[in-house]
């Protein structure tokens, strides 16, 4: 999702740079559990995990294959033009401007009557 903004090796020990797609993202425990995890499979035991909120986080910084592991997951990508990531049809309507966290919008799609979530562009 290009939150991992940064990682540096210096002197036997790891730092990893993260930022938060919105402040107080309530991913971020699992974020940081999931690095530790991954860090510790590897047997990597000395590192540092750090938070910056600048420069602010972006859509922008989503690479094509996390867009198309969000349509996969059944969540629209963020995009001016959004579409049901179920059936693809741009016949949808917003239920809520806020989801199940705040980056994102519930919509509906008014073809296969599926609700859905659409990650909000930033």
């Amino acid at each position: 999702m290009g939150i991992i903004r940064e990682v540096q090796y210096d002197a036997n020990s790891f730092t990893i740079m993260i930022t938060p797609t919105y402040s107080g993202c309530p991913a971020m425990y699992l974020i940081k559990e999931e690095i530790i995890h991954n860090l510790e499979s590897q047997g990597i035991m000395n590192y540092q995990i750090e938070t910056s909120l600048a420069p602010p986080w972006t859509t922008d910084w989503m690479s094509d294959e996390v867009k198309a592991k969000l349509k996969d997951a059944g969540i629209a990508p963020p995009s001016n033009n959004i579409i049901c990531p179920q059936c693809d049809s741009s016949e949808i309507e917003v239920i809520s401007d806020f989801g199940s966290t705040a980056c994102k919008a519930l919509y509906k799609c008014n073809q296969c009557n599926e609700p859905f979530h659409h990650f909000k562009q930033i």
